[in-house]
């Protein structure tokens, strides 16, 4: 498994947040639609959706606090700390757009 590089502008670190907030609001959206009815849900959805948000908040403190131990800087540490996000929320776009 390749590790990301840091990002370390101001940039970089608005794009990932820009891709996390895109992501997110379509993963939301698959969601709420699989709770409604309006396509299908695998049984485990919403109790994974809860599971997986405690593991990446313990994930992103964890890694936030490594980076700053290390002296990044502060785009650095908030990078490191949106990863444990990302990589779920890319995980889960992709696997709720490929049940469609």
């Amino acid at each position: 498994m390749t590790r990301k590089t840091v990002s370390s502008s101001p940039f970089q670190l608005w794009a990932q947040l820009t891709r996390i907030s895109v992501e997110s609001q379509m993963v939301i959206g698959l969601r709420v639609a699989g709770m409604l009815g309006l396509i299908a849900q695998a049984p485990g959805e919403p109790y994974r959706m809860v599971a997986e948000k405690q593991a990446a908040a313990s994930e992103s403190l964890y890694a936030m606090a490594q980076a700053a131990s290390r002296g990044a800087s502060p785009e650095q540490v908030l990078s490191e700390a949106l990863r444990p996000y990302d990589k779920r929320i890319s995980a889960n776009s992709r696997r709720l757009t490929r049940q469609l």
